[in-house]
């Protein structure tokens, strides 16, 4: 499983729409609305790199109201809610 962590620039006066936009898309797990130069952060969760690209670059730039992206990748995860997750065998 591939990460990307890609920060949104978007219209100011469309952000929640944008937002429920890109919420949308095949391949995204989570968007966020913070503070700060950005105006969201958006989680994509895919298989492959070729499927972030198709994520990023061929949906998620073309949601009207994104003005700019910036996208990362994550190398490792060290969250306890994911390892937590990664080891679960399903019992409560």
């Amino acid at each position: 499983m591939i990460t990307a962590i890609v920060f949104v620039k978007a219209d100011v006066a469309r952000i929640p729409e944008v937002a429920e936009q890109i919420a949308a898309l095949d391949g995204v797990s989570e968007v966020y609305s913070v503070t700060g130069q950005i105006d969201l952060i958006t989680l994509v969760r895919v298989s492959n790199h070729d499927d972030v690209a198709a994520v990023v670059a061929d949906r998620l730039n073309k949601v009207p109201g994104v003005t700019a992206t910036e996208t990362h990748i994550a190398f490792r995860t060290y969250s306890k809610h994911d390892l937590e997750s990664a080891f679960s065998i399903g019992l409560d």
